[in-house]
């Protein structure tokens, strides 16, 4: 477990930062409070990655958990009725504050640490924070579509910076990503406590540094891999090239865990999605188990379901959206809420998610050979992740790969899979994946209609975007728009985003 102590500086620097990032400092310093040009590396690559992890941990996660349908709003409170119904308006606090924290926290951490270091020719946190820096911006992307990029982070320059296109941002950052790959940053000098800096592999010290650097560089293969993933459908070529050059030049993919796990049960100090919804708030209920998921645990007999809802099967569950129906539905009065550890690491990419992305590309660009094996490897790890024993059974019966199917077919195996590991501190991610594939698929009716299909996504019952206009994106924030001119023009929530399919 990585040290705690530096988790929690980093939490307190990022916010420093973040408060001083656009306003001139007095002459009187306080010296217990140094100047941000005194920052260096060490400092701001673990206070980014607080931050980072903070938000698409904490709130994110609370959003794309509601989203992507592993849980719903508790049908004897409110605090999330307006995420749950796709009432998300540009002065929602789920929009304005992790925009906010992503930028003046973690973006202007990343941004320095990369000018220190590359002044100081330490390629080892150039690639640390340049890795941390693309991952940040590509949710950002994901999210808004159009952020500022070029002119971001330059205050003194830009003080209303231009929106850049996400595709011309993903670009820019796989450039950044390869640049920094290319710096020699084995060869970088460095101490035997620098390892415990790094929140990410560093294993509070306890890391080799030829293993964590190893690490470091498969986490950008496969932040890259992820990207032109997102553009499979919109830029098939661009994407096959961008895949085909890294597999065929020999480039290593993430096989352990990418985030943090330095969290305690202590108040301030624990998983954020555990802070934000369990321990600051004044009921531990407002999150409750969706039937669309648990439906298609059970349907499964999947052991997952006693794991991420703490209880065995049938797990007491509400229908995505109906909170308000107990009059019907007095079952719902019995439905049990997420297991959410507050020692419950905050992944970035998963050893699971690596495999899945690596099955999903063999199956695209090389006819599917060691694609199933990957898929298994996938299903296996997002197991053994939760503690729980190889789902051997599982992958002989209804997880057997479709090795005899079409490439749709295939490719929904794969995502409906990553869908089912990426419960918790991922859950934004599952709400992506299925903005880029449409899996898993969306019910044409509610699930306590006939018909309806175990796992497929519901339209809630009480969504103010109107049938079928399921959320893709966020609109953007008030946070934004009172300050800055050049932002967009609002679109609906449910507009895609330029990779959507």
């Amino acid at each position: 477990m990585k040290n705690l102590n530096k988790v929690i500086i980093a939490f307190s620097l990022a916010g420093f930062i973040g408060s001083i990032g656009c306003s001139k400092l007095d002459i009187n310093i306080d010296p217990n409070n140094p100047l941000l040009e005194k920052a260096n590396a060490e400092s701001l690559i673990p206070s980014g990655v607080a931050s980072t992890a903070g938000r698409v941990g904490g709130d994110l996660s609370i959003v794309g958990g509601l989203w992507a349908q592993y849980w719903t709003q508790n049908n004897s409170s409110s605090q999330y009725i307006s995420v749950d119904t796709y009432d998300v308006p540009n002065s929602s606090a789920f929009i304005n504050s992790p925009y906010q924290e992503l930028y003046s926290g973690a973006l202007a951490d990343y941004q320095l640490a990369i000018e220190k270091a590359v002044a100081a020719k330490d390629w080892r946190y150039n690639l640390m924070a340049t890795v941390m820096r693309a991952y940040t911006y590509q949710v950002l992307v994901d999210l808004f579509d159009k952020v500022p990029y070029t002119e971001a982070l330059k205050v003194g320059t830009f003080l209303q910076p231009k929106f850049d296109d996400g595709y011309t941002i993903y670009k820019s950052l796989i450039g950044e990503i390869d640049a920094a790959l290319a710096k020699d940053f084995l060869n970088t000098p460095h101490l035997a406590t620098d390892t415990r800096i790094d929140l990410v592999f560093g294993d509070n010290g306890n890391a080799s540094f030829e293993d964590q650097m190893e690490n470091w560089e498969r986490f950008a293969n496969t932040l890259k891999l992820k990207m032109y993933l997102r553009m499979a459908y919109v830029k098939p070529a661009e994407a096959e090239a961008g895949i085909t050059a890294m597999y065929d030049g020999d480039a290593n993919f993430l096989n352990t865990n990418a985030g943090v796990s330095a969290y305690q049960n202590v108040p301030n100090k624990s998983n954020p999605l555990f802070e934000y919804n369990f321990r600051r708030l004044n009921t531990t209920d407002n999150l409750k188990a969706s039937v669309t998921l648990v439906s298609w645990l059970e349907q499964n007999a999947d052991p997952r379901a006693q794991v991420y809802f703490g209880v065995d099967s049938p797990v007491p569950a509400i229908n995505q959206g109906d909170f308000w129906n107990q009059s019907n539905h007095p079952e719902y009065f019995d439905a049990v809420v997420p297991v959410i550890a507050p020692t419950a690491p905050v992944w970035f990419i998963t050893k699971a998610e690596s495999c899945f992305m690596q099955a999903e590309f063999l199956e695209r660009y090389y006819g599917g050979a060691n694609a199933e094996s990957k898929y298994n490897d996938g299903v296996t790890a997002a197991f053994t992740n939760l503690g729980l024993a190889s789902p051997t059974a599982l992958l002989a019966g209804p997880y057997k790969y479709p090795t005899n199917a079409n490439l749709e077919t295939k490719i929904e195996k794969i995502i409906v899979q990553k869908w089912a590991s990426l419960f918790g501190s991922q859950a934004l991610e599952a709400f992506f994946e299925q903005n880029r594939t449409g899996y898993p698929k969306i019910s044409p009716v509610y699930s306590t209609e006939p018909g309806y299909q175990p796992g497929s996504l519901v339209y809630v019952s009480r969504g103010v975007t109107g049938p079928g206009n399921y959320p893709r994106r966020f609109v953007y924030p008030e946070y934004e728009k009172s300050r800055n001119t050049n932002t967009p023009a609002e679109v609906p929530i449910y507009t895609k985003v330029w990779w959507g399919k």
